[in-house]
């Protein structure tokens, strides 16, 4: 009896990548918008009651100067020394017992004279004061019964007494305004509020709904209903949306740009492999040679388009920078080592940097300083300098040079002009199109310093890191 074949565990489900937010945008502009209102309202508020309740205090209190004045133009000093008045009051309440309306004139000396709504009370006039002027304030000297009084000292004509003139009146009126006008503010401060706050979320509610339309967009390209976020947005999201459609776009690129390299790359190896498979089905009596030749062309094409991968990689980071001198230098002594009888010299400033991976940079440069070493005639100058958003990598030789008409031919894979030296003919096909994928170029001129080829890799220059 054979074991059953143990099943292989199931892979494990990748956990979603955990959801990290800081919180609704919404919610916090409708909160902070309606802490903002409500600062407002209150600061406000407090400051229009202030004013509307001195408003209505010193309305009141005019009433008593009123009077109070009324009674020093209508007294007088009688015969016996005492005070009357020329005419009476005109105000009915000075007559009514405890109507809330009183007024008193005393002297020290005299009895006082009050109005007979004071009934069987007097007011008190023993407050000392040091002017003649008018002087009004809250008093609780009856019991139950808050008063506001406007009291003035006179020296009446005819007399040496300094007559002390009194008006009182019940703040239960004076009160009443104030918590009738206070209930007035704090319920239309209340709607006026709420309002605002309803009015700030609708505000919010239709500034955000552009992303909710964003959105909607990126999930129908999810759904693959749609490559490009198109409905019509407000100039400030434009500028958001511009960038997404930018990014995809180069992300189709990108796809695109691999499912070539990736065809480019299987037709290049189909010729090579049916050779093989031919000379192996046919017994071919060169079969040795066959494959090796083969494998040399496969090889060359995969260094190829591996070389192009890693650029395209190290582009997508977006972080690319490299010191062109350092790298001239460093590929300058390898290239020394391997032609020491090769002159080699560079020249160029030391701090510029280009949009390139340092890696990427070395191979370009060695491709081609190499080249101009093995094919020179013993002397290459290197020489780096800006120009117009650019680094320009001039490398210079002092050989034969090569013919214009031969020069587009050296980009084609595999190319070379001297099969007697070792080479692969990848090499500025490589440094072609690694430039390009970073932006920038290369070309071959005639130097007219050293007479030989000219080779200007041309690249994006870096920004300049700041210090912060």
């Amino acid at each position: 009896m054979t074991d059953a074949p143990s099943e292989k565990p199931a892979m494990p489900v990748p956990a979603p990548p955990e959801r990290r937010t800081t919180g609704s945008l919404g919610r916090r502009m409708i909160g902070v918008a309606s802490l903002w209102i409500l600062i407002l309202l209150i600061g406000g508020g407090a400051a229009l009651d202030r004013v509307l309740t001195n408003a209505v205090t010193n309305n009141f209190d005019s009433s008593l100067e009123y009077v109070l004045y009324a009674m020093i133009r209508t007294a007088e000093i009688d015969p016996t020394g005492e005070v009357r008045f020329v005419e009476p009051l005109g105000d009915q309440r000075f007559l009514e017992p405890y109507s809330g309306m009183y007024w008193q004139i005393s002297g020290r000396g005299h009895e006082p004279f009050p109005s007979r709504s004071l009934w069987d009370r007097q007011l008190d006039f023993d407050r000392p004061t040091k002017d003649d002027e008018v002087h009004i304030f809250d008093s609780t000297e009856f019991s139950g019964e808050l008063l506001r009084v406007a009291e003035r000292d006179v020296v009446l004509p005819g007399s040496d007494v300094r007559w002390r003139f009194q008006v009182a009146q019940d703040r239960k009126s004076l009160d009443e305004q104030i918590r009738t006008l206070r209930r007035t503010l704090v319920r239309s401060f209340a709607i006026l509020g709420i309002g605002l706050i309803i009015m700030a979320a609708l505000q919010t509610l239709y500034g955000l709904w552009p992303l909710r339309r964003i959105q909607s967009s990126i999930a129908q390209m999810r759904r693959g209903t749609r490559n490009r976020v198109t409905v019509p947005l407000p100039n400030e999201v434009m500028p958001m949306v511009d960038e997404l459609n930018a990014l995809l776009a180069h992300n189709e690129l990108q796809a695109e740009e691999a499912r070539r390299h990736a065809g480019n790359l299987a037709h290049a190896l189909k010729t090579p492999l049916t050779v093989v498979t031919n000379a192996a089905a046919s017994n071919a009596p060169d079969i040795n040679e066959t494959v090796m030749r083969e494998a040399s062309t496969m090889r060359r094409h995969i260094d190829h388009h591996l070389a192009r991968a890693r650029a395209v990689g190290r582009r997508v980071s977006g972080q690319s920078r490299a010191v062109a001198a350092q790298s001239v230098d460093a590929v300058l002594r390898a290239v020394g080592r391997l032609y020491p009888d090769v002159r080699l010299d560079s020249d160029g400033p030391r701090d510029v940097a280009v949009q390139v991976e340092r890696q990427d940079l070395d191979e370009m440069l060695g491709n081609v300083i190499e080249n101009a070493a093995k094919y020179g005639g013993g002397s290459v100058f290197v020489t780096t300098r800006v120009e117009a958003g650019f680094v320009e990598i001039v490398t210079e030789d002092d050989g034969q040079g090569i013919a214009p008409a031969d020069r587009i031919r050296l980009f084609d894979r595999g190319a070379r002009l001297d099969t007697e030296k070792p080479g692969t003919g990848l090499g500025l096909a490589i440094v072609r199109d690694v430039a390009q994928i970073y932006g920038g170029s290369v070309t071959l001129e005639d130097s007219e310093d050293l007479g030989g080829l000219l080779v200007r890799l041309r690249l994006p220059l870096a920004v300049q890191e700041s210090d912060d």
